[in-house]
């Protein structure tokens, strides 16, 4: 499954803003998978959280292979030993476990969080142990699949607005104006902003690196 969204979203953006027109007519369609089971999607952020994406990808694989169905009921059987001979750390299984038996004992209704508006759901998710607001923000675009997510937090899309708009650095009031200007389909522009950010466009370099250098004593 994959993040939805189609000519609405990126007509509407083009229109708002020539220089992503250009960027979203230059890379085409975005396809990031989503995750659309919430229980399952936190224990996920919560298991990568520090590591790289291919550990990420062979902790999750193993768990998924221990457990069938990455749940809370499976989770909650386990001992935090047997998550880590897994791969995870004691401080990352403690969470995962603590997450499970909250959910499992109804003090978080994952059910209430997914009719919640973006504020109320990130405060709630945030405030689950190990899961912070970029992680928050990050489950809501790719597991609730939220269509105005765009964080202030991830250094990806901060890079990406520096080198679409060509700033050094991009201060609170400067991220709202582009915020502002995305809304109400920020989390379709966050998928172009992480492509700049990559290196989809080539010709679009980062300003704060090359001010970097320039700022570097002369031996």
């Amino acid at each position: 499954m994959y993040f939805k969204y189609g000519p609405k979203e990126t007509d509407y953006l083009k229109n708002r803003c020539p220089r992503l027109a250009r960027v979203i007519e230059r890379v085409g369609p975005v396809r990031r998978e989503a995750d659309g089971d919430l229980f399952s999607a936190v224990v996920h952020h919560m298991v990568g959280q520090q590591i790289s994406t291919r550990a990420q990808a062979t902790v999750w694989r193993r768990m998924r292979e221990r457990l069938g169905q990455v749940n809370a009921q499976r989770v909650c059987a386990l001992q935090a030993q047997e998550l880590q001979r897994l791969g995870i750390s004691q401080r990352k299984a403690e969470y995962i476990l603590d997450f499970a038996r909250k959910v499992q004992n109804g003090e978080v209704d994952l059910a209430a969080v997914a009719e919640m508006d973006d504020a109320q759901a990130i405060a709630h998710l945030s405030a689950l142990r190990g899961i912070g607001v970029w992680t928050a923000e990050m489950l809501l675009l790719f597991c609730l699949q939220r269509p105005d997510v765009l964080s202030y937090d991830d250094l990806a899309i901060q890079r990406g607005l520096r080198m679409l708009y060509r700033h050094r650095k991009i201060t609170r009031a400067l991220f709202e104006k582009y915020r502002r200007r995305f809304s109400p389909y920020g989390s379709v522009a966050s998928l172009y902003l992480w492509a700049v950010a990559g290196g989809a466009v080539p010709e679009l370099t980062d300003p704060a690196v090359r001010q970097s250098r320039q700022d570097k004593p002369v031996k």
